[in-house]
């Protein structure tokens, strides 16, 4: 179909370039001689809503930018360009915020950096630096090995490496990406995936919905359908964490539609399947639902099935078996029957996941579920399993981090808690 000649104008390519989207919708809503009554129908919201879209320049609702350009017909190139971070280097002492259109406030980065507990704090805001400003190529060899090397420092759960690669490969992201090849720009959502979910576990969760909008962005103009369900799945991971549940429930379940809709003939897209249904149990679990969780997982545990018990080193959802039943074990905690998560994890060793990161989660869900059951021993072991296969897993998560505190404070004398508070609260993160 032809691209309108109103995109093509002075008025809108000074807008593109002005990282403006919301005046983008407002310039093809005008074209259109629609009111903000008009285009608020078609979206489902108020005039006022769409004032504000097409008023703002730091998008708040990606979902519904998406929506109201596609309605208006903004091109899609256009629509990317206009969410994208600025590609210059920041200015020393300035601007250096998660965000490129807000200035930073001193007290907000005080308690951005205090709520990731042990995270690495000078590197937090490194990658503030990168997310703001992205910056020059450095040209470091191909993307491909150097992002497949980031999933191993997430995989040993070296949190602390993997901020201090990002924002070069952010910078080269960008660089592959203007080669305007979908593969190129799938790739650029990956690594804004892999940026997201560390995030997430440190605890930094405004940078966190950023690089997951961002992933986002990225997987829909590639067209790729795995690399949508994994922007969108820790999309969702940073909603529930905002206590946006519904939300992380219901674009959980439209994307996990859209990958059954491929007829999941290859391992890989079963593996799609199989993670997006686990999450989205796990979420509707924290969400306060009941029987549809506990469903959920068992459709998941038969889509795993034709699955090898260790995922190839590649596979972007690196489910198991093994891994489907761990989920079990959060859904039931989630679900408040510490008694059903542990009955689930009794089976489960560490020698059934092939990565430092999912030994250590058997060790941290399963002390999760002993401390619910209130068993500190039990709980202080299976943490200390977690710290030896992985210490950034016990060490930079503040929900986790927030357990070793509780057993310090309330059974010091406790087998094992005092080497806990050795391991993880008195040295360095």
């Amino acid at each position: 179909m032809p691209v309108d000649p109103l995109w093509s104008t002075p008025e809108a390519l000074e807008l593109t370039a002005q990282r403006r989207p919301g005046a983008l919708v407002r310039l093809g809503r005008e074209h259109r001689s629609w009111t903000l009554a008009d285009l608020g129908e078609r979206l489902g919201c108020s005039p006022a809503t769409v004032s504000r879209l097409e008023r703002r320049t730091r998008i708040v609702d990606l979902t519904l930018v998406h929506r109201a350009a596609l309605e208006v017909g903004v091109p899609q190139h256009m629509l990317v360009s206009s969410l994208a971070p600025p590609a210059q280097a920041a200015p020393a002492a300035t601007k250096v915020t998660a965000s490129p259109h807000a200035e930073e406030d001193p007290m907000r980065r005080r308690t951005l950096l205090t709520a990731t507990a042990a995270g690495p704090a000078a590197l937090l805001l490194g990658l503030d630096e990168a997310l703001a400003y992205t910056p020059a190529p450095t040209g470091g060899g191909p993307l491909d090995t150097r992002l497949a090397t980031a999933r191993e420092l997430y995989n040993k759960g070296a949190h602390g490496r993997l901020l201090s690669v990002l924002p070069g490969l952010i910078a080269d992201g960008h660089a592959v990406s203007s080669s305007h090849r979908e593969l190129d720009q799938a790739r650029l959502s990956s690594v804004y995936s892999l940026a997201t979910a560390v995030l997430s576990k440190l605890g930094a969760y405004e940078q966190a919905r950023l690089t997951a909008d961002r992933a986002r962005t990225w997987a829909e103009v590639s067209g790729s359908p795995l690399a949508s369900a994994a922007a969108v799945r820790e999309l969702a991971i940073v909603l529930r964490h905002q206590n946006r549940t519904e939300e992380a429930r219901r674009i959980m379940s439209a994307a996990t539609s859209d990958v059954e809709a491929t007829g999941l003939r290859t391992d890989a897209s079963a593996s799609a399947y199989a993670q997006m249904l686990c999450t989205l149990a796990y979420t509707a679990a924290r969400g306060g639902q009941r029987t549809e969780p506990l469903a959920m997982v068992e459709e998941a545990r038969r889509a795993a099935r034709r699955l090898p018990q260790t995922a190839p080193a590649d596979r972007l959802f690196p489910i198991s078996p093994a891994a489907v039943d761990l989920y079990t074990v959060g859904v039931h905690w989630a679900l408040g029957d510490a008694g059903a998560a542990l009955e689930a994890g009794k089976g489960l060793r560490p020698a059934q996941f092939p990565t430092a990161e999912r030994k250590a989660r058997l060790g941290t869900d399963m002390a999760r579920a002993w401390w619910a059951w209130d068993r500190p021993e039990q709980a202080a072991r299976a943490l200390l399993d977690a710290y030896r296969a992985s210490p950034g897993e016990v060490r930079d998560r503040p929900a986790i981090r927030s357990i070793v505190t509780e057993l310090v404070e309330q059974h010091p004398r406790t087998t094992g808690v005092r080497e806990l508070h050795a391991a993880v609260l008195t040295r360095a993160g």
